[in-house]
């Protein structure tokens, strides 16, 4: 048989072709099979498929197979490539085949094995870019799903990816960010990044970044370096998390430990870190510094009087006046309460604080128009000088503070004072601190005890009452005398512990009297300013109480100055004082302010003439008339007249005769321990029975 013509083979090989691009499977198989025969013209022949995972065939054989008993003739050729076998061609149906046939059977064989070998290699590269594709795709997936900003970018900063997380932090799409450099998101574009950190790795910094909507917040930044397969560095992987609310939550935190709440200006803490930075400069440059300690005057009276309100905005004014006259580069901190302080480290001469300290008073000197109040108030300050005084804040701030109470000594508590310090106030503080100590040791430790001074009837000279006195006995210093700690107790708060303490000795000792038999005689006890307050009209009831006492065993004594602190409050809390039964007296009569129209209305029993007056009477003019002037007030108003510091015969016979109705003093009597006043109240007892009986 003739040979098919090669334009009919070449149309044959363009449709195997284009079956093995097109068709899979059975179809594939069977449009093979239809191919093999027309090219063969045999009415037999199929395209038998192996498995993709065959082993090398041996090299294609022509076998001769039987069929029945007769001898058919058939061609079988392997279609292989470079060890790969895709199956095989079987021809069969006619009676034979010439070495032509299997010339073409082989060309076609090999064509088939080669555009098949083709199409595997590109369905492998399919699969494997569909494989690779779906990684990807899931890997973008877990990007864009995780909270954090993920982005990449080259060498020299140009965005390269952008997930979810980024388009959320910054609100640009990827589309917007993708091909621009990193630096349009930078707040301040002077930033970069070093080479080197591109080369050795990563690192974590907190950074501040710029929004799509101009809003800048705060950063965690993590940057690691992202490589090719060879490890060289050739770009950045950037995680970045908002941290602005923690940020600010650490930025309230730092203001709350380093300003003081009300004034917002330094306190104390920062004052003592900016000082001491201060004081590092100003040895490098051979400069004075200063630190000045404020307390303010009068400030505690108003905030009294007016409540914390008033008080608290009178500070933030005396702050904001403060810092008006300083310049920019002064320290001002507000230490609590009503004080302050001041830094000066720029300047050449140490006397130049004195100046400073001076403008500073000179804003106080215009009232404060507070709440519809015209309030005035004044100031003490204290200087320490760098560095003949100290080198460190601490110290600065030690000595500037007892300087300040040398100014508030030397100035009154009306009167605005400064003073340097210098070495002589720091061996009074120490002996203030001494003592201080020692006090509050003695309250504990019962090394208190009370004196009784006896207080006698000018026309029976009978014992009526006694003084309670409050005295110290020292371990080691024996008794110490009520000058040298009741005004420290005074100025540190210390006197309502002693008030308090005093006040439950003496009606402790009451009731021992009145255990005893002794006939009620009452018992005077000193009540200071800070003592006087709301709650104690229902400590005295308490302690009434608790011992048994009558309100006839008790009498209180109150200064003329405690009265000026809130005339209203204090009128409220003598008359429910008054209104248990307990008797008033006003002690140092006419060496305070006291008004006669409030007089009136102060629901007390005596006036108590001050030892001031009582010593120059009778020879001193002054004395008398004083003396005599407050016995006349006392009489008009219908109150009792007691004058203490009564030494002399003379000065007895001289308030005898202007109407006096009490004594007390040394010309009758020394306070008494408790026993020798329960002995000097038997005897004028007895005295008393003996003059009736005779």
């Amino acid at each position: 048989m003739l040979a098919p013509p090669s334009s009919d083979f070449l149309s044959h090989s363009a449709a195997l072709c284009d079956a093995v691009l097109r068709l899979r499977g059975t179809a594939l198989s069977e449009e093979l099979g239809r191919i093999v025969r027309s090219v063969m013209h045999s009415p037999l022949g199929d395209f038998i498929p192996v498995d993709e995972q065959a082993v090398l065939l041996e090299p294609p054989v022509i076998e001769v197979l039987a069929a029945n008993d007769a001898a058919v003739p058939s061609l079988i050729q392997d279609i292989c490539y470079e060890g790969q076998c895709f199956g095989r061609f079987v021809v069969s149906g006619r009676t034979e085949y010439s070495e032509l046939d299997r010339s073409h059977l082989r060309a076609l064989a090999h064509l088939a094995a080669g555009v098949l070998h083709t199409q595997s290699l590109a369905q492998r590269s399919t699969h494997a870019y569909v494989q690779v594709e779906n990684q990807l795709q899931h890997q973008s997936q877990i990007l864009d799903h995780i909270h954090e900003s993920v982005l990449t970018m080259d060498m020299n900063g140009f965005i390269i990816s952008w997930n979810k997380g980024a388009e959320r932090l910054f609100g640009y799409s990827s589309v917007e960010a993708i091909g621009r450099n990193i630096l349009f998101l930078y707040e301040d574009e002077d930033e970069s990044i070093d080479d080197t950190f591109l080369e050795q790795g990563g690192r974590l910094m907190e950074v501040r970044r710029k929004k799509k909507s101009g809003e800048v917040f705060w950063a965690s930044l993590s940057l690691s370096p992202l490589r090719d397969p060879h490890g060289r560095p050739i770009g950045l992987i950037a995680y970045l998390t908002d941290i602005t609310e923690r940020k600010l939550a650490e930025e309230r935190i730092h203001h709350l430990a380093y300003y003081d709440a009300l004034t917002n200006l330094p306190n104390r803490t920062l004052l003592t870190k900016l000082v001491d930075q201060a004081l590092t400069v100003a040895q490098r440059s051979k400069l004075h510094g200063c630190v000045l300690f404020i307390d303010l005057n009068r400030f505690k009276l108003i905030n009294d009087t007016l409540g914390r309100t008033v008080g608290d905005e009178l500070l933030c004014e005396v702050a904001r006046r403060f810092r008006a006259v300083l310049r920019d580069q002064d320290l001002v901190a507000r230490l609590g309460g009503d004080e302050f302080a001041i830094g000066l480290f720029d300047i050449g001469q140490h006397f130049e604080a004195s100046m400073v300290a001076q403008k500073l008073l000179a804003t106080l000197n215009t009232p404060f128009l507070i709440d519809g109040h015209d309030l005035r108030v004044g100031g003490s300050i204290g200087i320490s000088v760098y560095p003949q005084d100290g080198s460190d804040a601490e110290t600065l701030l030690r000595l500037a503070d007892i300087a300040m109470y040398r100014a508030k000594q030397e100035g009154g508590a009306e009167g605005d004072h400064v003073a340097f310090y210098s070495q002589d106030m720091n061996q009074g503080m120490q002996e203030r601190m001494r003592i201080e100590t020692g006090l509050r040791h003695a309250l504990s430790n019962g090394e208190l005890l009370l004196h009784y001074q006896p207080k006698f009837e000018i026309a029976s000279g009978r014992i009526i009452g006694a003084e309670a006195l409050v005295r110290w006995r020292h371990p080691q210093r024996g008794l110490v005398p009520p000058a040298e700690f009741i005004p420290l107790a005074e100025a540190t708060g210390l006197v309502v512990q002693v008030g308090e303490w005093v006040l439950e000795q003496a009606c402790a000792q009451a009731q021992r009297w009145q255990q005893a038999g002794l006939a009620p005689v009452r018992l005077a006890v000193n009540v200071s300013a800070r003592e006087f307050t709301a709650s104690l009209p229902g400590r005295v009831q308490t302690t009434l109480q608790r011992y048994g006492l009558a309100p006839e065993w008790l009498e209180l004594e109150i200064t003329e100055s405690t009265l000026m602190n809130n005339i209203e409050r204090v009128i409220g809390i003598m008359d429910q004082i008054a209104a248990l039964g307990v008797t008033l007296s006003l002690d140092d009569f006419g060496t305070g302010y006291s008004s006669l129209s409030y007089l009136k209305r102060f629901p007390i029993d005596t006036l108590k003439i001050d030892r001031s007056f009582t010593i120059g009477i009778p020879d001193d003019a002054n004395d008398c008339a004083i003396a005599n002037t407050i016995i006349s007030i006392a009489q008009q108003l219908k109150h009792k007249v007691i004058a203490e510091g009564v030494e002399t015969a003379e000065q007895l016979e001289f308030l005898r005769q202007s109407g006096c109705d009490e004594v007390q003093g040394y010309l009758f009597s020394r306070p008494l321990e408790a026993d020798a006043f329960e002995l000097a109240m038997r005897k004028n007892l007895a005295a008393e029975q003996g003059s009736r009986a005779a």
